[in-house]
This record gives structure tokens, C-alpha cells and sequence, in this order.
């Protein structure tokens, strides 16, 4: 009986001692630097306008308007919901994911006046493995240029120059490909449209 205390005590001293190593003094070593060395991005690289967070850098959003640059499909909720992150799940035999991307093929082309047949980016028409994706790659930003540039009043030129400003090259310079973050883009184009506040 009592090297079953025994035990029980010496579960419990090694259970506290845990939790304030991991829920405390880690946490507090980890925080404390990140504040101090990149605030920023240690709080979730939250992008402001007119003093109110409009929203992540490394969260995609819906657009949906003619004059804004739209994202990359979402496979969690309607919105982007944070709490629904995660892919379809659907592999490339599955019916359900081909008809989904022809719909949306066929959505993209006539949205951005492109020819029926025309080839369409995969990022245009495929949700990220989180479906939070906040970047769409150049060759679907410049697709969707001349359509942006009608509905704001803006030259072609105007906006790929915009887009060439804001894009991101690959990761270490092999990883991934180049790419343009949709909300800063966005947010850029209503900064001009607005006279830059």
C-alpha cells in the first residue's frame, strides 16, 4: 500500500513539474524573445488600415468584386474559416473534385473574359492542402489584371507594375514559386483608389 502512494506522489510532483515547464517557463522563453526580436510577425503579422486590423498576411480572404484581385479557392467553409482549416481530401480520380474544377475553370474564364478553352493556372482552380492560402501566383494575377484594371479605371501596365512591386519570389530561391499576396495587393489598389491614406 504504501509504495502505491509512493507512486501516486511522485506522478503527481513529476505532472507538476511539467506543467510549469511546458505551460510556463517554455511558453515565457519562447514569447519573450519573439516580442522583443520580431513583434510583428510573433503576433500573427497582422496588417492594419485606418487603425483596425483588416486581416493576416498569412491568412487568405474572400474578394469577390470586379475590382479586386480573388484568391485562391478555399476548401475550409465559405470564408476561410481558420476553425475549418484542412483540404478537400478528394483525389485526382475523385468525380466530385473534376466537376468542381471544371465549374470553376469554366467561372474563371468567363469572369476574366478568357476563351473558353483557354489554359487556366491551378491555383486558380484548386484549394491549398490548409484552404487558407493567402497568395495566387503571377501568372493568375496577370489573368486577372485586365479585368481589375477596367473596373478601377487603372491602366494594364498600372497594375502589373503594382504586382511586380508586391511580388514574392521562391522560398530560399528554389521552394515553391513566385507569388503576390492577394489582401496586400488589394488593400494597395484601394490605398491608390482612395488618394493613399
Amino acid at each position: 500500500m504504501k509504495s502505491w502512494i509512493r507512486e501516486i506522489r511522485t506522478s503527481l510532483r513529476a505532472t507538476a513539474a511539467l506543467v510549469v515547464l511546458l505551460c510556463g517557463l517554455y511558453p515565457l522563453a519562447v514569447w519573450g524573445p519573439a516580442q522583443i526580436l520580431f513583434p510583428a510577425k510573433a503576433n500573427g503579422s497582422l496588417l492594419v488600415r485606418d487603425g483596425k486590423v483588416v486581416g493576416s498576411e498569412l491568412i487568405g480572404q474572400g474578394f469577390t468584386g470586379a475590382g479586386y484581385f480573388h484568391p485562391r479557392p478555399s476548401a475550409a467553409g465559405g470564408g476561410y474559416d481558420a476553425l475549418a482549416s484542412g483540404g478537400s481530401n478528394l483525389g485526382p480520380l475523385s468525380k466530385d473534385l473534376i466537376e468542381s474544377v471544371r465549374g470553376r475553370a469554366a467561372a474563371y474564364r468567363a469572369e476574366n473574359g478568357l476563351e473558353p478553352g483557354a489554359a487556366v493556372p491551378a491555383d486558380a482552380v484548386t484549394a491549398s492542402g490548409s484552404g487558407l492560402d493567402p497568395h495566387i501566383s503571377l501568372q493568375n494575377a496577370g489573368l486577372q489584371t485586365p479585368r481589375v484594371a477596367r473596373a478601377r479605371g487603372l491602366t494594364e501596365a498600372a497594375v502589373r507594375e503594382l504586382i511586380g512591386s508586391l511580388a514574392e519570389g521562391r522560398d530560399l530561391g528554389i521552394f515553391g514559386e513566385a507569388r503576390v499576396n492577394v489582401l496586400k495587393l488589394n488593400l494597395t489598389l484601394d490605398e491608390k483608389r482612395d488618394g493613399g491614406r
